[in-house]
């Protein structure tokens, strides 16, 4: 087997030891370890294959600049966007088949930032004896990145932390060597990614029944704020040849501060690859209202489903959609390539049928008003009359993608 290089992040002034000692093991199953030096300040145990001063270099100052700044804000900004530009060189180089960090709380948040430079498929692992929850979601952010918790404390290399680190060794070698050349992850021709979650789920099912029977491949992601914005970045990376986002509702809940907000950028790598997207409504008017939610009190007396003692669901108010409209139309506005947004007229989700609390079609109306106002001309919209969860709906959303790219 070809020996893999695995980028190892580390701090040689503090955690020499057991930096060191971790590049033993990758180095014992015949890869190859780079240790990037992310040091600050004092001196290093040995010198790295990346040392801290190329690191503050590509960072655009000196280490000396770096650590007389004297805040510490500051000086891991520089650091972390000196050590992603190495890494990168790496990476176009074709010289990196996996990257692990190892360290405190401080140098987990620091590799996950870094480990933003990698795509999708070069394993990522942080290693780190306190992977508390409040800081793993964090870390992880739209990656695919592994955390494991080493439990003992990086301080001196005694039998459990020395175990630790030859496990975590094992894990990155196995997974670098599991790997085909990046260059070689692709899709099949005619890859289409859509969005679901639990509101939408039959609209999704239809979708995937009806693309499969015409010969795509679908890819489905779950529309919780975290995995739809992974969708967008895998799009910028070259992935998918088309979307059907039935559930865009990360942009309203964004502004608003809702429990699935999905970024600053959702609802615009496609329109920047240009590749067809078909849009539909759900859940752009309703939004969670329970004891999760920031700022709960906003939506009291408004009409609400309670799912259960964590979660209960209410609409967005006609000027809260107006001012998202806004929003979208701008984002949809930018692409580059056919866009098309289809509204049910008779529901937006399982959530809004004719018959519950939460259906109000002329509401769901000034947003569709206020959006077609926005858009350009080249933007189609249709109106139909079915629920989004009806199979005609799904259907459409179906017959509209195919004619986008059977015309490109």
């Amino acid at each position: 087997m070809n020996a893999r290089r695995i980028v190892v992040l580390g701090t040689l002034d503090t955690k020499g030891e057991q930096v060191g000692f971790l590049k033993d093991c990758i180095e014992k199953r015949g890869h190859k370890a780079i240790i990037v030096d992310l040091s600050m300040g004092g001196a290093p145990l040995f010198r790295a294959e990346v040392t801290p001063e190329e690191i503050a270099q590509a960072g655009g100052k000196t280490l000396e600049q770096v650590s007389a700044l004297g805040n510490r804000a500051a000086m891991t900004e520089i650091m972390e966007k000196g050590a992603a530009e190495k890494i990168g060189e790496l990476l176009v180089q074709g010289n990196v088949q996996g990257i692990i960090a190892v360290g405190g709380i401080s140098m987990a948040l620091m590799g996950s930032h870094i480990m933003r430079v990698a795509p999708f498929g070069i394993p990522k692992i942080i290693v780190c004896p306190a992977a508390m929850p409040a800081y793993v979601g964090q870390w992880f952010g739209t990656m695919d990145i592994a955390v494991m918790q080493s439990i003992l404390e990086f301080a001196g290399l005694n039998d459990l932390l020395k175990n630790a680190l030859a496990r975590a060794a094992g894990a990155i070698c196995g997974m670098a060597e599991e790997i085909p050349p990046i260059k070689e992850l692709k899709l099949p021709k005619g890859s289409i990614a859509i969005t679901q979650f639990g509101f939408s789920e039959n609209c999704a099912r239809y979708v995937r029944e009806y693309l499969e029977e015409i010969g795509y491949t679908v890819l489905p992601f779950h529309a919780q704020g975290v995995s739809d914005q992974a969708m967008d970045n895998l799009i910028e990376q070259g992935f998918f040849d088309g979307v059907i986002d039935i559930v865009p509702a990360g942009v309203i809940e964004e502004i608003f501060e809702g429990n699935r907000p999905a970024g600053p950028n959702r609802l615009e790598a496609a329109g920047k690859r240009g590749i067809p997207q078909v849009i539909a409504p759900c859940s752009i008017n309703l939004t969670g209202c329970g004891p999760t939610r920031k700022h709960p009190e906003r939506y009291e007396g408004r009409p609400t489903i309670k799912i259960d003692e964590l979660r209960a669901v209410t609409r967005y108010s006609t000027d809260e959609m107006v001012a998202a409209a806004k929003i979208y139309a701008e984002k949809l506005n930018n692409a580059k390539g056919p866009v098309k947004i289809i509204f049910p007229l008779r529901g937006w989700s399982s959530f809004d049928r004719e018959g519950s609390v939460l259906y109000n079609p002329k509401e769901d109306m000034v947003f569709v008003k206020e959006l077609k106002e926005q858009l350009k001309p080249a933007i189609e919209t249709e109106e139909i009359d079915y629920n989004l969860e009806d199979p005609a709906y799904a259907r459409a959303l179906v017959h509209s993608l195919d004619a986008m790219m059977k015309n490109r």
